[in-house]
């Protein structure tokens, strides 16, 4: 497995929040990434907790974690499946045979990709659209409150991976 990545600590002179999302939230994926290398495929097809979720559906979550507060949520876009982690009929995450992990992060970078550039050409401030998640008779969140709400899934998530990796070959993270 690759280490996990070390977060470089900020200059103590950065003071723009946006940067602070940005390189906080790329850590968060290449964390994730690094718990999921060198795992076989049946390794991450296979749950290790009652909660019965695999390595490779936490993976597919955050794909669509993330492009459901920034692209469907914050941008207002149209997403034909924004709710594609989920088997609806079995309640819980699903992983399609066709997935990989290889797909899968590649989903994962673009979605960061997406996400940056919503951070480099929009105000902490701004609302999200009411065109897609949010409906115009409610109140959207502002971006910084999803980037927040992101943040915490991919802390959140990253640990549970880490307890994950432990259990499959005694791996441990920071």
């Amino acid at each position: 497995m690759t280490p996990a990545p070390r977060f470089p600590e900020p200059s103590h002179e950065l003071g723009d929040p946006a940067e602070l999302f940005v390189r906080y939230l790329e850590f968060y994926r290449a964390t994730v990434v690094a718990k999921l290398e060198g795992l076989t495929g049946a390794e991450l097809r296979t749950t290790r907790l009652p909660s019965g979720w695999t390595p490779l559906e936490m993976l597919k979550h955050l794909v669509y974690m993330e492009l459901r507060w920034i692209r469907w949520g914050f941008l207002g876009e149209a997403v034909a499946e924004p709710w594609g982690d989920r088997d609806v009929d079995a309640d819980r995450w699903a992983v399609h045979e066709g997935e990989t992990l290889a797909t899968l992060v590649e989903s994962l970078h673009a979605g960061g990709a997406v996400t940056a550039a919503v951070v480099r050409d929009h105000r902490l401030d701004e609302l999200g659209a009411t065109t897609g998640r949010f409906r115009a008779d409610e109140s959207a969140p502002s971006l910084v409150w999803i980037l927040f709400h992101v943040l915490q899934e991919y802390a959140r998530h990253a640990g549970h991976l880490d307890v994950v990796r432990e259990l499959i070959d005694g791996t441990t993270g920071e």
